[in-house]
């Protein structure tokens, strides 16, 4: 497995993995609130690679044998002048996708993948990493508790 940073030759690879993470969500989501649109799989992947582009992130792809098996991406949290009336604002790395294909999963895909973001995210002097996960997948949460990760704050939802 290598991983390198995103080339626009494996766009058709990286929009699959979009899709089939969002498929998944559609299938643990509790609420039926997500889905899958129409448009997704061609406006998702340049709207991920502007917000990269446009806040100094990185996106990194895990590939095997030139196949795009995962791919994470990060970028750098900005702050404005509200944020600084009740929060410290330290300099904070966001991660915003995480993806490994369900066919190569539990095979330190994921880790390698984070592991790049963090070491990404430390040369560029941030003091912490934030994620969110759905609260639906469990097998996200358990992969980020395993690495250090640990909730800091809550959504709740209720339907009326």
């Amino acid at each position: 497995m290598q991983i390198i940073e995103y080339e626009k030759k494996y766009l058709e690879d990286v929009k699959d993995l979009l899709v089939e993470l969002e498929e998944y969500i559609l299938s643990i989501d509790e609420d039926n609130l997500d889905q899958l649109h129409p448009d997704y799989r061609d406006k998702k992947i340049l709207f991920d690679l502007k917000e990269v582009k446009d806040n100094n992130g990185k996106c990194y792809l895990a590939l095997d044998e030139d196949k795009v098996v995962g791919l994470i991406m990060g970028i750098i949290k900005k702050f404005d002048e509200n944020d600084y009336l009740y929060y410290k604002c330290p300099k904070e790395g966001e991660i915003t996708e995480l993806i490994v294909t369900s066919k190569t999963r539990s095979k330190g895909v994921g880790q390698a993948l984070i592991n790049k973001m963090e070491d990404y995210f430390k040369s560029v002097d941030c003091e912490y990493v934030l994620v969110d996960v759905f609260a639906y997948n469990k097998i996200g949460i358990d992969f980020y508790n395993k690495n250090g990760y640990h909730h800091r704050m809550y959504t709740d939802i209720k339907k009326l």
